[in-house]
């Protein structure tokens, strides 16, 4: 919802200030329509319907796979795709992925996103807006930046959102931002108030490997990512999560377990390892590969899980957003 077009609308009617923050309490808990809105006036209603819409995205398209994920692509008032899913647990969770960027400017070899045409970043009423298309449809607890886009290049509006998703039901605790690295951007994460996590989408346990899978690496190479990190840790005092994505042959080798355990301190790092879902540049890791990495990790005493894979079927799940069809 734009506030600021609600906002200059009621001002226009001559409403109390209170009515935006009625409005914006109904749409938070899932309002579909005005109509819902009871403790509204009539007229004032049938006003809004018409001149304050409440999504700033259009739904183009909408998929649903056989374990609960629900993918949406939405396109902007001007015309910019993009794609934030709904994930479903066994054990209630239910988690959003938002897009903070239409596209991806930063081109990892491994993800979809990065192989379509960048638009631009997307304001906060345009991300926040996704989490609210889900909450029409159920309550939600879990927020992750993992969708399209690097979160820390528009940090400003994704925080933004963040602020208001408490009024969703998501606390600031449960809510991470994913990134591939990029510095200033986990400099502004640490320093803001709200006690939101950090992931970072490591990927290689060296620069040269790291580069070739991740060109954004020789702009932020790892010491100055893991730096960053660890002036994040020190100021909020939680472990960052480390994204690892399991490619056959390039990055899942004894060795290159044994590199990483020396790269990241256990004290202050918990590693995910993501299966890796198609998208026609690399072969995956076999299971038993993706074991005998994370037994590695713990035996240095690395904390590690392997990820479970949600929305495979209909090209939902980590780095397979396009926006090419939903």
């Amino acid at each position: 919802m734009d506030r600021a077009l609600l906002e200059s609308t009621l001002a226009g009617t001559g409403e109390p200030s209170y009515r935006a923050a009625q409005v914006w309490e109904w749409v938070a808990r899932g309002a579909r329509s005005y109509a819902e809105m009871t403790n509204l006036p009539a007229p004032l209603r049938e006003r809004l319907e018409a001149e304050v819409p409440l999504s700033t995205l259009a739904v183009r398209a909408e998929a649903k796979s056989d374990d609960g994920t629900v993918k949406t692509l939405f396109h902007t008032a001007d015309g910019r795709p993009l794609e934030a899913v709904l994930m479903r647990y066994r054990d209630g969770r239910r988690s959003v992925c938002l897009s903070s960027q239409s596209g991806c400017p930063l081109t990892c070899t491994f993800c979809a996103t990065g192989k379509m045409p960048f638009g631009r970043n997307l304001s906060a009423e345009e991300i926040l807006d996704q989490a609210l298309h889900f909450r029409r449809v159920e309550e939600i607890d879990h927020v992750v930046f993992m969708g399209m886009g690097e979160p820390t290049m528009n940090i400003d509006a994704v925080l933004a959102a963040c602020e208001l998703l408490p009024d969703l039901g998501v606390t600031y605790r449960r809510t991470s931002i994913s990134t591939v690295g990029w510095v200033p951007g986990i400099d502004r994460l640490a320093e803001c108030a709200l006690p939101i996590g950090l992931a970072l989408s490591l990927h290689a346990p060296n620069d040269g490997l790291r580069s070739q899978l991740m060109p954004v690496n020789d702009r932020y190479p790892l010491v100055e990512v893991l730096a960053a990190c660890e002036r994040y840790r020190a100021k909020r005092r939680r472990k960052v999560f480390v994204e690892y994505v399991m490619l056959d042959g390039v990055n899942d080798l004894p060795g290159q377990a044994r590199e990483m355990a020396e790269l990241l301190d256990p004290r202050g790092y918990k590693v995910n390892l993501i299966p890796y879902n198609p998208t026609g540049a690399y072969d995956g890791s076999s299971p038993e590969r993706i074991e005998r990495f994370r037994a590695i990790l713990a035996e240095h005493g690395l904390t590690a899980t392997v990820r479970l894979t949600r929305g495979r079927d209909i090209a939902a799940a980590c780095g397979q957003l396009a926006a090419t069809s939903a």
